[in-house]
């Protein structure tokens, strides 16, 4: 009889960043040493729901590999799997803004949420199904020594992985348990008042009293049942709480466990903006002029027990020298939105490109000739414009050169703009502008250095604007 696959080695963790090297090492030393032709096969099946390798429902391809030196099949998974898993730009189907349910027909950007959202595509369930084929191997009790074919009782599954959209930094430390390793994502699983939201940037940021954004949490280690919103003012007086409780009116699910990748990770929408849509507490003291100067601390709870760090947002004070706001957000390490407004000088500038053509000058299509004084000479078809924006940070602390690299290092960096009265049937446009960092290298500060750090990055929005064309 056929001996199953052995499994040498694989990623640790069930919880798995999907950018890095994803190594499994299969082995199957009777078919190596006996039989010809031999190669090792991976069927990956990734989906929403934890795949049954018994069905295709889920089957992404089959991969393979010939045996190396030592005789065990390596692959390197990679490549593959980080198709499957992407940024949440849309909040998902059952949450909200301003009150309004989000729906297929009536969709939101992900950073305008007012309570929660779950993910939709930050992450997905991967398991994968190893065997051996070979010339001649007997498939469903069939055999023929001219054909290769898969060899029936050498199936092995692994583990069950989640999958989602992060990427491990080559100065991460990986752990190693026997033959695996790994990175450690244990900080994520939220139990206790160390464990971590997905970001790397400070526990303490600042916004604007208009300005959204969220904060992602992993959710599938324990019953996380709510976010506590504690407002205080500069002298850290209590000014009120909100407490959302993870249910699906709130744009969760009530059940925590849900083998879901949907229910795996949350989105919180914490900052100012989001809160001014549904909260009354808060508005209220934004019309009071009492948060300005104080801030909002978001922890994660079960019960009454915290279960995450708590994050400060400090609420910037009303600009007084009328500086313009740039509120930028960007695709983190861990698949996550991070934000930052940049409150000093800002200036923009627009460059443009068209086409040009030379028109005849007067009227030559009609009966008579009448020189037009508005027609002839060189001309412009087209003109496009591209608008670019040059932005300074405050004084900044060394906690945020993490947060500044991982935007330097973003796929995806959005201009996002504030709170405001939306027009009856808006389709919500006017929110987020992707644009590209031009700033093409950055220079990490230090008090000993430089004694006050403060940066400064430029922008070009991503889309031209097209005017007429003659």
């Amino acid at each position: 009889m056929a001996a199953n696959c052995v499994i040498e080695q694989h990623p640790i963790g069930f919880f798995i960043p999907v950018g890095q090297e994803l190594i499994f090492v299969v082995s199957n030393r009777d078919a190596v040493a006996n039989q010809t032709k031999v190669k090792f096969c991976a069927e990956v099946h990734i989906g929403t729901t934890i795949p049954v390798t018994a069905n295709s429902d889920n089957l992404k391809g089959v991969f393979k590999t010939t045996p190396n030196n030592a005789g065990v099949g390596m692959f390197d998974l990679r490549n593959v799997i980080e198709n499957y898993v992407k940024a949440d730009n849309m909040a998902a189907n059952g949450s909200s803004y301003k009150g309004t349910t989000t729906l297929d027909s009536e969709r939101h950007p992900v950073h305008l949420i007012d309570k929660y959202s779950l993910n939709t595509n930050l992450g997905r369930y991967m398991v994968i199904q190893f065997y051996v084929e070979y010339l001649g191997a007997t498939n469903n009790g069939v055999s023929d020594p001219n054909v290769v074919a898969r060899q029936d009782g050498t199936t092995q599954n692994s583990e069950v992985y989640f999958l989602f959209n992060g990427y491990v930094k080559h100065t991460d430390s990986l752990y190693k348990s026997g033959n695996n390793f790994g990175f450690d994502t244990s900080k994520f699983f939220l139990s206790s008042i160390t464990d971590e939201f997905l970001t790397n940037a400070p526990t303490e940021q600042y916004a604007n009293v208009e300005d959204y954004g969220t904060m992602s949490f992993v959710t599938s280690s324990i019953s996380m049942n709510s976010i506590a919103l504690n407002y205080y003012s500069s002298d850290y007086i209590s000014l009120g709480t909100d407490t959302v409780v993870r249910n699906s009116s709130n744009g969760a699910w009530d059940n925590p466990f849900a083998a879901v990748s949907e229910n795996q990770i949350l989105h919180i929408g914490c900052f100012p903006g989001n809160l001014r849509n549904w909260s009354s507490t808060f508005q209220a003291l934004v019309t009071a002029g009492t948060i300005q100067g104080g801030f909002i601390s978001v922890r994660a709870y079960f019960d009454f027990s915290a279960i995450s760090k708590a994050y400060i947002i400090h609420v910037n004070c009303p600009d007084t020298k009328n500086f313009e706001s740039i509120r930028l957000c960007w695709l983190n390490q861990w698949g996550a939105w991070d934000y930052y407004t940049f409150t000093k000088k800002s200036t923009r500038s627009t460059s443009t490109q068209g086409s040009t053509y030379h028109q005849l000058g007067g009227s030559w299509n009609e009966s008579l000739y009448r020189p037009d004084s508005f027609k002839g000479g060189k001309k412009s078809f087209r003109v496009n414009a591209t608008e670019r924006i040059t932005m300074n940070t405050n004084f900044v602390s060394e906690d945020d050169n993490v947060m500044f690299e991982e935007l330097i290092n973003s796929p995806e960096v959005y201009l996002l703009e504030g709170y405001q009265t939306d027009a009856a049937n808006a389709v919500l446009n006017n929110y987020v502008t992707p644009v590209r960092l031009t700033t093409s290298s950055f220079t990490k500060k230090t008090l000993a250095n430089d004694k006050l750090i403060q940066y400064t990055f430029e922008i070009e929005k991503s889309k031209t604007l097209r005017t007429q064309s003659i």
